[in-house]
């Protein structure tokens, strides 16, 4: 019988240390896959936020161009203005302004450039309208060149149907078609 308690002691203890190792190990398991997760997690951020930075450094560059063409666009025609009078020193003003506030968005990270134009925004309303205005009106300007120039901007395709005819004055048949 003492053999048998003996042998009965032995597998509870060879059955715990395995069920001890087995747990130990499966803890080394998940921790593995935990830090695997946050690595690839890590990993992912990392590229998103390149992807996303270069993308708002490309944007911000784009901006920066858009507004130095007002800019430009602002001076010539103040130029053609007539000498003193008030257009010429107020399209001046904007251009000088605009091209500033080029060099800002150029020269600045996108948060910082977002800041400093509502800054001045509320600094300067009325330059800041008129300059976004002009922006304006120059998108409109550009989306109307380029859709001339066979590159449409937001025409949709109509491919109507002729399930609907006005009548045709005197000769209209039963049905309202002529």
């Amino acid at each position: 019988m003492t053999d048998i308690k003996n042998t009965m002691d032995a597998a509870a203890r060879d059955t715990k240390a395995a069920a001890h190792d087995a747990s130990a190990e499966v803890k080394n398991v998940v921790n593995d896959a935990t830090e695997q997760a946050k690595s690839v997690a890590h990993d992912a951020k990392e590229t998103i936020k390149s992807e996303v930075t270069a993308r708002a450094d490309a944007a911000k560059g784009a901006a920066a161009q858009e507004v130095n063409n007002v800019a430009s666009a602002l001076r010539k025609a103040a130029s053609e203005s007539r000498t003193g009078s008030p257009q010429e020193r107020t399209f001046g003003q904007i251009a000088d302004t605009l091209a500033d506030a080029s060099d800002a968005i150029s020269n600045k990270d996108l948060g910082t450039a977002l800041s400093d134009v509502g800054d001045f925004a509320r600094r300067h309303p009325l330059t800041f309208l008129a300059g976004a205005a002009l922006a304006g009106f120059a998108a409109s300007r550009f989306a109307k060149a380029s859709e001339r120039n066979g590159t449409p901007t937001a025409k949709a395709d109509y491919t109507g149907s002729d399930d609907f005819m006005p009548p045709r004055h005197g000769n209209a048949d039963h049905d309202g078609r002529g």
